[in-house]
Order: structure tokens, then sequence, then C-alpha cells
């Protein structure tokens, strides 16, 4: 395909995966902004929880985004039943999955304490932690669930069903959380359960597609789908664990500097909750753009087309890291605006959050292309079935560098949060840059596993 035909393609494939993906975080968004009206001590405690939550949940998205992959490669040489094969055993791997992550997250008070954080600040996010942990399942299941819709090209429904999810959230969040229509004020106790109904409604609303689509009427997904077919479900642990993990430890980078954060006291821990969200919202369009560059890089794998998997690369690539472009200037232009959307600077208590914010985004600004490269190296690798080798990287590069460089910058040279942020650049980047030789080498590292 040429070039021109190959953006068309990505973009076909990718705008509802984007707007899927922009919808689907603004649920998080919503929480974030209700938290910040119940006060700044509830913010706080709500951006402690997501600091563990978020990166165990995506451990378990991370390896559940092996499905389409494998489905797109699959359909790329007409084998509908491993098409069957890995959409069943996704939803087996989601239930393994899911049951480990909330043995964890019941522990989260005294594992925050133990940590040097707040009591109260603790306590106060396990009660969101108690609910939203009985969403995980459903939340994992509607990943598995989506990889194979995605592989289809069918993305419109997830982005109609996760439009959907949006409004159930808001509505939740502002019944549960302040006791409007007659029910209790359960503060983030409300956020959680709204959390945990959102997500199964999302999950029931995919299971009901696929059950009744004509697509997938002839791949019978849910025949037999209480016969265990071990070869595969280890097949997807294997090449699914690999891609969590690289998330996991990208997103817990984030949340260990949140935890550094909290060490400052909850100004700074507010302020950053802000920053990283507004980071977080830009990263979507990336996200779910490498989401599409791994179908299109996977069906060209699929097909043996070595001229397709390039071109299918660097168009992703290059549209991504430009999108990401464009968010550096506004986080570097007009921070205030943003932030306003999160903080109240009428409020005397949000006078000092508000400027630690402003800085914090001029860091987050600097590392917009970097996350956008990893971001998309990373996508075209796992459309080539390469997961262990940018695992690897990533735990290089945020653990390795960028943590200690926060650590280093913030609290031995006493830059306290903005040198915080600029660790996370400068791991990021690193990142970013090894993933892109690996993608520009992938002959050399012997990731063409077909003969040309």
């Amino acid at each position: 395909m040429s070039w021109g035909g190959e953006l068309r393609a990505t973009v076909a494939l990718a705008w509802p995966l984007v707007l899927t993906q922009l919808a689907q975080f603004s649920l998080q968004t919503t929480d974030v902004i209700m938290m910040g009206w119940l006060g700044r001590d509830y913010l706080a405690a709500g951006s402690l929880a997501s600091a563990l939550l978020h990166p165990l949940l995506l451990l378990g998205i991370g390896s559940l985004t092996a499905v389409a992959p494998m489905v797109a490669q699959a359909i790329g040489a007409r084998d509908y039943t491993s098409v069957r094969r890995t959409a069943r055993q996704g939803i087996w791997v989601s239930a393994l999955l899911a049951i480990i992550v909330m043995t964890i997250l019941y522990q989260a008070e005294t594992i925050f304490i133990s940590l040097g954080q707040i009591e109260q600040t603790s306590a106060m996010a396990q009660s969101y932690l108690n609910f939203a942990a009985l969403g995980l399942f459903p939340a994992m299941g509607f990943i598995a669930l989506r990889g194979l819709v995605t592989a289809h090209s069918e993305t419109k429904v997830v982005l109609i069903v996760t439009i959907g999810s949006f409004f159930v959230n808001a509505l939740g969040n502002y019944t549960l959380m302040f006791g409007n229509f007659g029910f209790p004020r359960l503060e983030l106790a409300g956020a959680g359960i709204s959390t945990s109904v959102v997500n199964t409604f999302v999950f029931v609303a995919l299971l009901i597609f696929v059950g009744r689509g004509k697509t997938y009427r002839a791949y019978q997904v849910f025949a037999r789908f209480w016969k265990p077919d071990w070869p595969r479900f280890l097949e997807m642990l294997r090449i699914g664990v690999p891609i969590g993990l690289m998330i996991m430890v990208e997103v817990g980078l984030f949340s260990a500097a949140t935890v550094l954060m909290g060490w400052l006291g909850n100004d700074e821990l507010a302020a950053h909750t802000v920053a990283l969200q507004c980071a977080a919202i830009a990263f979507m369009v990336p996200l779910g753009l490498s989401q599409a560059t791994t179908i299109r890089t996977g069906l060209a794998y699929g097909r043996k087309s070595l001229e397709g998997i390039r071109v299918a690369g660097w168009v992703s690539i290059v549209m991504g890291t430009s999108f990401m472009a464009l968010t550096c200037l506004l986080f570097l232009t007009i921070p205030n605006s943003l932030i306003r959307l999160f903080l109240d600077p009428a409020n005397p208590q949000n006078a000092t959050p508000h400027l630690l914010a402003v800085s914090y985004l001029a860091y987050a600004g600097l590392f917009q292309l970097f996350d956008g490269l990893q971001a998309m190296t990373a996508g075209t690798l796992r459309g080539l079935g390469d997961t262990s080798g940018p695992m690897i990287i990533a735990i290089l590069g945020y653990w390795a560098c960028g943590l200690p460089t926060s650590y280093y910058f913030g609290f031995i040279l006493d830059w306290q949060g903005e040198g915080i942020w600029l660790g996370l650049a400068m791991g990021l980047a690193v990142t970013g840059v090894a993933l892109l030789i690996r993608f520009n080498s992938r002959e050399r590292f012997g990731l063409l596993k077909f003969k040309h």
C-alpha cells in the first residue's frame, strides 16, 4: 500500500479508537473534577488511590491488549479457528488477572501508610478502592472483547458504548458522591461504586454485541466457553503479560512520582494530579492511534509484507509525534486555562496548588514528543508480536533512569516537584528513542519471524 493509502487506512481505523480513548479517559477526568469539587484533601486521596489502581489495572488491560494483534495476525493468515480461541481465552485471562489485582487493592491503606503517606489520606483512598475493585473483571473483559471487535475494524460500536459510559459515570458520581436525588452522600466511596457500575455497563454492552453480531456468529466465541484451552491461555500470557508489564512500569513511574509528591504535601500532590491529568488526556490520542498501528502492522505481518510493516509503522510514528508537538505548544502557552478546569483559582486553598501546577505543566509539555514516540513505536512492535524486548527497554528507561533521576533532582538537589517532573521527562525520552531504534532495526533484531 502507498504512503497515502496507508495514511487513509490508519486514520479510518484510528479515529474511533482515539475518540474511544478520550471518552474512556473522560471517566477518570470526571472523577478528578468532582473530587476537586469535594476539596483538596479528597483530590489528594483520589490521586493516591489512582497511583495504586491504575498501574495494576493497566497491567491487566495491557496484557489483554494481546488479543488485538493475535486476532489481526490470525485474520491476515485466514486462521479463523485461532480467532475464536484467542477471544475466548481473553475472557479467561481477564478473570485471573482481576482476582490478583483485587487482592492487592484491598490492602491499599496498609501499603500507603508503609510508604509514608498521611494516614487520613490513605484511609480516604481505601474507601474508594474498596468499591472500585469490584469492577475489575468487567473492565478487563471489555478490553478482551474490544480487541476482537477492533481487529475486525468495527471500532464505532466501541466508541458508542464508551460515550454512553461517560453519561453513566457522570450521573453516578453526581448522585452518589454528593448525595443527590435522595441518595446518601458517599463521597469517594460513591465514586468507587460509580466506577464499578460503568465497567459492568461497557462489558455487558459489548458482550451482547459480540454474541448477536453477524460478523462473530461463525466464530462461536461463547460455545463451550468453560472448556479449558491451556495452550492458547498460556500463549496469551506469554505475549500479553510483557505488554501489560511495559504499560505498568510506565504508569508505575508516574505513580511512584505521585508517592514522592505525597512526601512533599497535599498542595504538591493536588497540583501533580492536575498536571498529570492534562498530560494523560493528551496521551489518549497517540494511545488510540497506537492501537490502530498494532492492527495495521499485525495485518501486514500476517501477510508477510515487509513494505506493509515499514509503511504502517512510520506513518503512525509521524502522526503520533506531530500531534504531541501541538499539545506541547498548548501546555507551554495556555497553562492557566487548562488548570482552571480542575482547580477554582478563586478558592484561597487552591492558590498554591494552582501555581505549582503551572510549573509542572511546563515540564509535561517538554516530554510530550517522547511520550508520543514511545506509544507509537511500542504499537508497531506489538503488531510484530515483539513484547519482551520493549518491556525490558521500558523497565530500564523508566525505573533505572526516570525514577532515580526524579528522586535525585527532587530531593537531593531540592528542586522538589519540578525536579520530579524533570526526571519523568528524561525517563520517557530514553525509552522512546530506544524503542524507535528497535523498530528501525527490526530485521537485525530478528523480529520478522518469516521467510522473505
